[in-house]
């Protein structure tokens, strides 16, 4: 039974009386907990799982960023619910008037994204800036026209992946001259789901200091924007009703390339966390073809996460430190595919 409880992921203390040491009839020792004659010191906090975890990312940004040297934080805002949830996060930690908010609009960004991060940059107090990319992602690609059209043996290049990786990767650069700039911390906004199957771009979106979602799944991703609204709209309905969307091609969606991530997250928490093979998840109602493919994308996207910043770990089995797994894999894992 519990008769007290500190704060959950801050610094508090707390008194309890819990009897004194008497000894029986044999002269052995015996400890007496008389929980009825005990009050906690302050109530109990919110158990539910979005708030417990949204407390320990802010403890966990504030944590790191003072024994690191880092009082500011910047934060690339897409109008996405990712960068939204780790923006309300920075500014919690490090106080708004501490953070940096930038939206980085391509030809690909919506009039809606940049309104929606302004929108969120203002409710959540913290400075807004605007850097557009267009003339240098055409620059850019100007400079490698003439490459990528011989090397693809036609009258013009073909735009495909690495023209999105391209605009991922002005984006990282620029953030991380604003980091350099003013000695802030870029907060990296890649969540659990894309960090797994490899949905994002090494020196892009995943350049930073501490990436601060890595370890948090999409749909808790959602969960942590709805508790972050509980008394007020601090994230704009837009970015959380809107279908995921990276923008870097036009009419793009997440499940375009992706499974639902009603379906995805469940196979990562089986794969990843309770360790079951292909055939057990299967057996759970998955397709088999959608397992097969989820894992391979996991396994094969290993060399990106060894790469990407230190992450907060705040499910049962994070990436690095609490997954160790071969880069470099010569080898078939029994029931794995």
């Amino acid at each position: 039974k519990i008769i007290a409880r500190a704060e959950r992921f801050r610094e508090d203390m707390v008194v309890v009386d819990t009897g004194t040491w008497q000894g029986d009839v044999h002269g052995r020792h015996i400890l007496e907990l008389h929980a009825e004659e005990s009050t906690p010191d302050a109530p109990e906090m919110d158990i539910q799982e979005a708030g417990t975890v949204y407390t320990a990312l802010v403890m966990g940004v504030r944590d790191y960023g003072a024994k690191c040297g880092f009082s500011k934080g910047v934060v690339g805002l897409s109008g996405g619910i990712d960068s939204a949830v780790t923006c309300a996060i920075a500014c919690e930690a490090f106080g708004a008037e501490n953070v940096l908010g930038v939206a980085m609009p391509s030809p690909y960004t919506s009039v809606d994204s940049i309104e929606d991060a302004k929108k969120l940059a203002e409710n959540l107090g913290c400075r807004f800036e605007v850097i557009a990319i267009s003339s240098v992602f055409s620059a850019l690609k100007e400079s490698l026209a003439h490459i990528f059209t011989a090397s693809k043996n036609s009258a013009r290049p073909t735009v495909d992946i690495t023209e999105q990786n391209m605009q991922a990767r002005i984006r990282g650069n620029l953030l991380m001259a604003l980091s350099n700039k003013y000695g802030s911390l870029l907060l990296s906004t890649g969540n659990k789901s894309e960090m797994a199957v490899g949905y994002c771009t090494l020196y892009g979106d995943m350049s930073g200091g501490l990436a601060v979602i890595s370890d948090v799944p999409k749909l808790l991703v959602y969960k942590l924007a709805q508790y972050i609204n509980r008394s007020k709209n601090l994230i704009p309905a837009r970015i959380i009703s809107k279908p995921p969307s990276a923008e870097l091609a036009p009419n793009q969606l997440d499940q375009d390339d992706l499974p639902p991530y009603e379906v995805l997250d469940p196979i990562l928490q089986a794969y990843l966390e309770q360790n079951k093979s292909v055939a057990e998840i299967a057996a759970m109602g998955f397709e088999r073809p959608t397992v097969e493919d989820i894992v391979k994308r996991i396994r094969t996207n290993e060399y990106k996460r060894k790469q990407a910043p230190l992450g907060l770990k705040v499910t049962s089995k994070a990436f690095g430190y609490g997954r160790r797994y071969p880069t470099a894999q010569n080898f078939k894992e029994e029931d794995a595919l």
